[in-house]
């Protein structure tokens, strides 16, 4: 004789009516309630707290910018190539639009007229990129995407198209854009009808919501702080009889008690009346509002010191940590999503400021985490401690020079010391000799 077994992935206690539909927390769901354009926007112009979870991170994304590795004449051009079509501000106005409306992206202007044909880097000319444009993602509709996974692009838009009311009907190729995304949704999403992701407001708007609440609530209190209770014996009868004049009465006669007791801190009353006084108790109220607070930086992905500009509680504690596992999220923003989102620009930068693409020239994001000048220093000693070290086990006394040299450059322990070096010793190289440096042919 068989036997119907029910067998539920999960826990479940039918005594205490856990796991079952008796328990109140059996109705907890989640559910999505799309920002729109115009809630994100407002709560961008109205909500600090929100304006700068939006605006800190797309900020130091682009805050201490790139640094190139190439020749001296190269660097100044490709600097000056970058001033010159504001490329750093572009960006990170770029940025704050993605991450604030879910999606923008930068159109590379150039000479050739056709927008819907793909851009060709090799094609620049020198001094080519003439404008940069930032468009969000209300302004750019996508075209289909495509549905063929053995295809390049795969679940990528095949063209672009400006929206109505922006030369609507215009196709643009995506090689044209520097696409930038906001909370990107994860790949088959069911909720994904473009590839456009959610504002980055999308997750913390609830707590955002409630810390304001909260201190828009304690901001009401302060005025409720103190109250003062006067008893008076037949109150409510004598206003039922005495009617309008009574009651204009008893406000002349309060309010003057009020006057004098603000300006001589006295109160006269009648030997009938009783006075009170009831006082609201702020005490826990900074804990609520300090819990508040860590919900909404945990949501916003930005830590309490920089968010709220609050010292951490704790012994010892100097948020430094937090500071920095922000600044290695950070880049790996940049090295995850803003490098391979420019690497056509990059290469359109490159011939327009130079005329050709040199191999050898690539940059790197500079770090986010600047060390104080004793910080500086100590690396320099350490770096010349190790040299000397190496020196004294046979490395040749030019490359240690070299090193060196090259080493205290790239810390900014000694700024400009490698430059120095080239033009004080020339073309011909340069060697360590215990404190005194000697030039040596190459």
């Amino acid at each position: 004789m068989g036997f119907a077994t029910n067998i539920v992935d999960g826990f479940q206690n039918l005594v205490a009516n856990l796991g079952t539909s008796r328990d109140k927390a059996y109705a907890n769901d989640y559910a999505l309630i799309p920002l729109t354009q115009a809630q994100v926007e407002t709560a961008w112009r109205t909500s600090p707290i929100a304006k700068k979870i939006v605006d800190m991170p797309a900020e130091d994304m682009g805050r201490e910018w790139r640094e190139w590795q190439a020749s001296a004449e190269q660097i100044s051009a490709i600097e000056a190539e970058e001033k010159r079509i504001a490329l750093q501000a572009k960006l990170i106005m770029a940025s704050k639009a993605a991450r604030l409306f879910g999606g923008a992206a930068i159109y590379i202007g150039v000479s050739d007229a056709n927008p819907a044909m793909p851009l060709d880097p090799k094609s620049v000319k020198q001094g080519g990129i003439g404008y940069l444009t930032i468009l969000s993602r209300y302004q750019v509709t996508e075209g289909p995407l495509q549905s063929d996974p053995r295809q390049p692009g795969f679940g990528e838009p095949e063209y672009y198209s400006m929206a109505a009311g922006y030369q609507s009907g215009v196709r643009i190729h995506p090689s044209r854009l520097v696409v930038l995304r906001g909370e990107e949704l994860p790949a088959g999403s069911a909720t994904m009808a473009d590839r456009w992701g959610d504002s980055v407001l999308q997750g913390p708007v609830e707590p955002i919501k409630r810390l304001d609440a909260t201190l828009a609530n304690v901001a009401s209190l302060v005025f409720e702080a103190k109250i003062d209770v006067v008893k008076i014996k037949g109150f409510t009868e004598s206003l039922r009889s005495g009617g309008a004049p009574y009651e204009a009465l008893m406000l002349r006669r309060f309010g003057l008690a009020t006057t004098a007791k603000g300006v001589n801190g006295m109160l006269l009353l009648d030997g009938d009346e009783e006075y009170d006084q009831k006082s609201a108790s702020f005490a826990t109220l900074p804990d609520v509002i300090d819990r508040f607070m860590q919900q909404v930086s945990a949501a916003g992905g930005v830590p309490m010191t920089l968010l709220f500009g609050t010292s951490p509680g704790g012994l010892n504690a100097t948020g430094d940590s937090d500071t920095r596992a922000y600044y290695d999220r950070i880049k790996t923003m940049q090295s995850l999503e803003i490098t391979p989102a420019m690497a056509v620009l990059d290469e359109c930068l490159l011939h327009s400021a130079l005329g050709s693409r040199p191999p050898e020239v690539f940059y790197t994001w500079r770090p986010l985490w600047q060390p104080t000048a004793k910080e500086r220093a100590d690396v320099g000693k350490t770096m010349a401690d190790t040299m000397k070290i190496a020196q004294d086990m046979g490395l040749p006394e030019e490359v240690a020079g070299k090193a060196l040299i090259n080493g205290l450059t790239e810390t900014g322990a000694f700024p400009g010391l490698e430059g120095y070096a080239d033009e004080y010793f020339g073309a011909g190289g340069y060697t360590a000799s215990g404190d005194n440096v000697e030039e040596v042919t190459v």
